[in-house]
């Protein structure tokens, strides 16, 4: 930790806060998402239609309105963006413990949703901004605090849930409100972007969109979000498959193992990665290492009963625990380069924007690879062939580090940009 605290205090007053403000986030995001469907579904009563729409508005809302929340921040300035949506997420918390009409928990929900719009791509545009040359370092520790959220996160939720869900959406909305006053009291204010605020918004959206270098690495990192979201979905199937009743308890070792990779080495990794390789190296070697994550599992088709022993269910456990490890090492390589490269490819100009065009395009990615993947499973139950999952994913990190090389060799990820606006970024003493 001492590495990371070092690091961490080596930033500015701004930076700081904006890291600790997503461990905060993540918290408070993560103790509350995970249960939601069980208490709609078992608290609540509701049919699963119900729940599905409940949860789909917030996920729509959020991966739809990326390119506005973005736009919104260029244009308004960085603070008052990631202040409304922490306002937004108080109010919505609030109400999922509240209400119980179909009606209000849809608003709800799309009100936490629209938050997430609103300061994710703010947050990550602030961030770049206050690191100037240092963005690589700071996108590093911002991801120890991120995945450090999502780790201590469910484990909040799951205490405060033994005494009732109401409590762990009050306690949410607490820490959205509490972060929302220490950013009026703190949090300076992140300057609009000047071109934005002197055109209209459709012409900043042409000017992201004719960003034709931006948009090819957009769509060469899709697949990489495919993958890190297999944490979420092919490797639970596969420890549920593999350890019928002990289902649960392996994903959830498998969540605290993906979050520790990060957490723990995260700095180690970016500052190895930046001696050995330039960014778009990184970024190729990270992909490829996350394709070949799912290759450990080739070799994972029995099914462990109860009756076995000690061994074989640690043989057993092995492949599922390579994956998740390299699957979170290739992540930890990947991040700080991807961030810095939106960055750079944007040229210092409408960056919330190009932040926010990029994460609707990787949560449209999301949506489509888990329906892919998904029936991929299907077919590969039924065949009796389950390698078949793991050779296709596979095959997509081998793709994309292929891309992303390809666009590195023709220069379009080393195009000259004129330099980040620091204007705002002069921080007063003790910031």
């Amino acid at each position: 930790m001492k590495p990371l605290a070092a690091q961490f205090r080596s930033f500015t007053g701004c930076a700081r806060l904006l890291m600790v403000q997503q461990f905060t986030i993540n918290v408070a995001f993560f103790m509350l998402m995970p249960y939601l469907a069980v208490h709609l579904a078992d608290g609540l009563g509701m049919a699963a239609w119900a729940v599905g729409l409940v949860l789909g508005v917030r996920n729509f809302t959020q991966q739809g309105m990326f390119l506005v929340g973005g736009t919104l921040a260029d244009r308004l300035g960085y603070k008052s963006v990631i202040i409304a949506g922490c306002v937004l997420r108080t109010v919505g918390f609030g109400l999922l413990g509240l209400v119980d009409s179909l009606p209000t928990l849809v608003v709800a929900s799309a009100a936490t949703g629209f938050a997430g719009a609103l300061f994710n791509p703010a947050v990550r545009a602030y961030l770049a901004q206050e690191a100037g040359e240092r963005r690589v370092e700071a996108f590093a520790a911002f991801n120890v605090f991120y995945q450090a959220g999502m780790f201590v996160g469910p484990l909040v939720g799951l205490a405060l849930l033994t005494a009732d869900f109401r409590l762990v959406c009050a306690v949410a909305a607490v820490l959205f409100l509490v972060l929302t006053v220490v950013q009026l009291r703190v949090l300076p204010a992140g300057a609009a972007d000047g071109a934005a605020r002197s055109g209209s918004v459709l012409s900043d959206w042409r000017t992201v969109v004719a960003n034709r270098p931006f948009l090819c690495f957009s769509g060469a990192m899709i697949g990489t979000y495919v993958l890190s979201f297999q944490v979420y979905l092919a490797l639970p199937l596969e420890a549920h498959r593999a350890f019928p009743g002990h289902g649960d308890a392996v994903t959830t070792a498998l969540f605290a193992v993906s979050a520790a990779v990060a957490v723990a080495g995260q700095l180690r990794i970016t500052a190895w990665a930046r001696e050995h390789w330039s960014s778009s190296g990184a970024m190729v070697c990270g992909i490829a290492l996350m394709g070949a994550a799912f290759l450990p599992l080739l070799s994972s088709a029995a099914t462990v009963t109860a009756d076995e022993g000690l061994l074989a269910r640690c043989t057993a456990l092995a492949p599922l625990f390579a994956a998740v490890t390299l699957l979170g090492l290739g992540t930890a390589v990947v991040y700080p380069f991807e961030m810095d490269t939106v960055v750079s490819l944007a040229g210092g100009r409408l960056v919330a924007t190009h932040y926010g065009l990029y994460n609707t395009v990787s949560g449209l990615g999301i949506t489509l690879g888990n329906l892919a993947t998904g029936a991929v499973w299907d077919a590969a139950e039924r065949l009796g062939r389950p390698e078949l999952t793991w050779l296709v994913l596979a095959s997509t990190g081998a793709l994309c580090a292929g891309c992303v090389a390809l666009l590195a060799r023709t220069g379009r990820l080393t195009v000259p940009q004129e330099p980040l606006r620091e204007a705002a970024a002069v921080s007063a003493p003790g910031r």
